[in-house]
């Protein structure tokens, strides 16, 4: 028996990197699971692990973005396991520009999955949270939530609002006595493809970003759902993910703003 056993679970996302990580590991800890994504190929071999292992999933298409489907979809959920007791709101997508060169259209989108898409599933699914009598809301974040980079305004904006509506419902649960914990996770650099599936402004090279990223990723989706999950099983409000989102942490926390040029220069320096 683990702290999962038998307990219905929620992934979106669930195609690749952490969401499939997060799936399997869920598996294996006895959880039921409903996975949902908007890569069908990804999704399928999510599932096909899953199942190797002997877990329970349901697989579902689905962009978090739009809303009356992902309502729909808790719902049918609910419906489908008799309840729901964790949700990961882990879908997310990337884009690299500056603010002068981005288009409104381009930053409607990153908000539209990494922000709205965590509303929109903590929305969907609390109520059938706070009737499970043993919810757990797990948002996915970024250690672009703790801090700011150039040519990331969108990715950072949509980050640093999911850990204040995080943030922000932890206590709201805390202050109702609704049965229902809230995590707000800040993974560093995780080895995934959001960077090679990422898009990006014209004049940026895309293989050389995916290349700077993969330098700067040294934690695996594995590392990373463990550590996910213990914070979960530990009731944590917040869960850092790798070394580097530790250490920039505390970089931002000692220097406070005076980050930025830290931050900046070395940006600069590196063609970043």
């Amino acid at each position: 028996m683990t702290h999962f056993t038998g307990k219905v679970a929620v992934v979106t996302g669930a195609a690749s990197g952490i969401g499939r990580a997060l799936s399997v590991e869920l598996a294996r800890r006895g959880a039921r699971l409903a996975i949902c994504d908007v890569d069908l190929d990804g999704l399928a071999e999510t599932e096909a692990l899953v199942k190797g292992i002997g877990g329970e999933v349901r697989s579902d298409a689905l962009d978090v973005s739009q809303r009356e489907l992902v309502l729909a979809y808790a719902d049918t959920v609910a419906e489908h396991f008799g309840g729901v007791h964790l949700v990961f709101n882990n879908a997310g997508i990337a884009f690299t520009g500056s603010v002068e060169q981005m288009s409104f259209k381009d930053i409607d989108r990153v908000m539209d999955v990494d922000f709205w898409g965590v509303v929109n599933g903590t929305k969907a699914f609390l109520p059938h949270l706070i009737a499970s009598g043993d919810g757990h809301v797990v948002n996915i974040s970024s250690v672009f939530g703790l801090f700011a980079v150039p040519t990331q305004s969108a990715y950072n904006a949509a980050k640093f609002a999911v850990r204040g509506f995080t943030e922000s419902l932890r206590q709201e649960m805390i202050n109702t006595q609704r049965p229902v914990k809230v995590t707000c996770v800040h993974p560093g650099g995780i080895k995934t493809n959001i960077a090679r599936n990422g898009e990006q402004v014209e004049g940026v090279d895309h293989d050389d970003l995916a290349s700077s990223f993969d330098k700067l990723a040294r934690t695996s989706p594995q590392k990373a759902a463990e550590v996910i999950l213990r914070g979960v099983e530990k009731g944590k409000a917040r869960v850092l993910i790798g070394a580097d989102a530790w250490v920039l942490d505390k970089l931002v926390r000692v220097t406070g703003p005076g980050y930025q040029r830290i931050v900046a220069g070395f940006s600069r320096r590196n063609g970043l």
